[in-house]
């Protein structure tokens, strides 16, 4: 019965015709299913009738269909690609065979190399390659003709007699050393006084961070002056200024403030404040160090600022040969200092200080039954400038007060300025200003203390770039507070003045000759204290 419904089956289907309107929507068969596809095997001959493999060239980064390449690098064009190129030209005609982006043009031994980047390239008769899509670069021919390297411009430096210092790991340093010798008219600074021939000896070294972050700059400075033939007391003395300066930065916007210092010297001959029957001047130290935190605001500056001092005069050696003590003069000092500036312009930051002082010395009451120990306040308002290198520097002005313990002293004081601005008038002339002011202590019996303010004023040209014309001018005031008893006694006042010369002949970076005249006269309200002194002065500078 399977067997008769098959055969039945199979011939139904055997006498079925074809419908004369085909389905559309019925499978259709692509290939002859009686001859279905299959892998072609390739043989070696066939290989090598289809011409060597091209070579593989990794794209450039972010190279893609329209051919951007991000390294920015030329293009090498294929020796074998030009030598078919001139062997023979190409025709319109589309190339017989293509494998691997290779056209294999009839007639040709081997293949013409064309990139799926690269736009039809044309010969002289206006013929192209190969196709290729579109937004492709175009192809270079010929040598390609680089662009000449560019020369750097030659800027020489602003001093070329400067010196190029030595750099020593992360710091640059800056030694030098002066040799003077000259001749003063009256080294004691009094009525009267005797002349006399001297020498200095004054070495120096500047050093400077070169870090990323926070910084350290060094600035030490002495020297030694001895004189020819000598006096009573001795004029012969030493002097160092010293100062180590540190800033931390804890945050872009926070910073701590390091601050060192030291002062070696001597009180200055014919001072008020020296003993009488010295056989040499006593040397005093002055050491102190001070910590400040820093922070801004935007635009907003702030600081505050601690700091320590102490001073301490050696013995005083008489012409008796005996010794006089100077443990009245001793005493340290405390400050604490408050400053707001704001960045007004780039290069301009006013600020406002408040400082706040007070000095206690070793002995409550000194050799003249005086108590000396002071309080003292200070106001500042001032600018920093640093316009363009037209004008830079840092100026206040203010005004200072002190009062002391001792009752019969009177309250001292009277307005200060301190700072120092450089202008830069011209290429040639540079003209800078000092002011400084300080409210020193006194021995002097019934006077309280010392005001001294100090104003000056130098112009440095350039008559070549090796020789430098100086002139320098200022002033200063002495003033001495203390008891006046009804105008029978009035208060000493000494008036300072200077006016001076000099040339600088710069040999090279490393060796200076220096000259100078200099005038110094002093007026007092005191008689018996007035005096003039002419000093002259030629010396060598070496430096590294």
């Amino acid at each position: 019965m399977a067997a008769c419904l098959a055969m039945s089956s199979a011939t139904a289907l055997a006498q079925t015709a074809a419908s004369p309107y085909p389905d559309p929507l019925a499978p259709k068969l692509q290939t002859d299913p009686r001859n279905p596809p299959r892998f072609h095997k390739f043989t070696r001959p066939a290989l090598v009738q289809l011409g060597p493999p091209a070579k593989f060239t990794a794209p450039a980064s972010g190279a893609g269909i329209t051919g951007f390449d991000s390294t920015n690098s030329r293009k090498k064009a294929d020796k074998k690609t030009k030598s078919s190129t001139k062997a023979k030209k190409p025709t319109n005609a589309q190339p017989n065979n293509q494998v691997n982006n290779q056209a294999v043009a009839p007639g040709l031994a081997e293949p013409i190399t064309v990139s799926p980047y690269q736009k039809p390239v044309a010969d002289s008769a206006g013929a192209a390659l190969a196709a290729a899509p579109p937004g492709a670069p175009p192809v270079e021919l010929g040598p390609i003709r680089r662009a000449p390297k560019k020369q750097k411009a030659h800027s020489e430096p602003a001093d070329p007699y400067a010196p190029l210092g030595v750099h020593a790991g992360a710091f640059t340093l800056l030694p030098a050393v002066e040799l003077i010798g000259g001749h003063d008219s009256n080294p004691g600074r009094s009525p009267g006084g005797a002349a006399a021939n001297f020498y200095t000896i004054a070495p120096e070294l500047q050093a400077q961070s070169n870090w990323s972050r926070h910084e350290f700059k060094a600035d030490l400075r002495g020297s030694y002056n001895g004189y020819s033939p000598d006096q009573t007391p001795t004029l012969s003395r030493p002097y160092f200024n010293g100062k180590l300066d540190g800033r931390i930065d804890v945050t872009h916007n926070t910073r701590v403030d390091l601050n060192s210092r030291l002062l070696i010297s001597t009180d200055n001959p014919g001072s008020p404040n020296l003993q009488a029957g010295l056989a040499k001047l006593p040397v005093f130290t002055t050491m102190g160090g001070s910590i400040g935190l820093g922070q801004k605001f935007n635009r907003l500056d702030l600081s505050i600022k601690g700091d320590i001092e102490r001073t301490m005069y050696q013995d005083s050696s008489l012409v008796d040969g005996t010794t006089a003590s100077n443990q009245d003069r001793n005493y340290n000092q405390y400050t604490g200092k408050l400053r707001g500036g704001y960045d007004l312009s780039p290069g301009v930051m006013p600020y406002v200080e408040l400082d706040v002082d007070t000095r206690r010395h070793d002995l409550n009451t000194d050799f003249s039954g005086f108590q000396r120990d002071s309080n003292g306040v200070t106001g500042i308002v001032g600018s920093t400038f640093k316009l363009t290198n037209l004008l830079t520097g840092d100026l206040g002005l203010g005004y200072e007060t002190r009062s002391y313990e001792d009752p019969r002293f009177a309250r001292l004081s009277g307005l200060i300025g301190n700072g120092s601005l450089i202008y830069t008038a011209s290429a040639l002339t540079t003209v800078k200003l000092t002011l400084a002011s300080v409210i020193g202590e006194s021995t002097i019996p019934g006077v309280s203390g010392v005001l001294s303010r100090d104003l000056g004023l130098q112009v440095d040209h350039s008559l070549r770039r090796w020789l430098i014309a100086t002139f320098k001018a200022g002033t200063g005031i002495d003033d001495y507070k203390g008891i006046d008893s009804g105008g029978a006694t009035p208060e000493r006042e000494d008036h300072r003045y200077y006016a001076g010369a000099g040339l600088t002949y710069k040999l090279n970076r490393s060796l200076q000759i220096k000259g100078e005249a200099r005038r110094e006269w002093l007026h007092s309200n005191i008689a018996g204290n007035d005096y003039t002194a002419n000093i002259f002065l030629l010396g060598l500078r070496l430096q590294r």
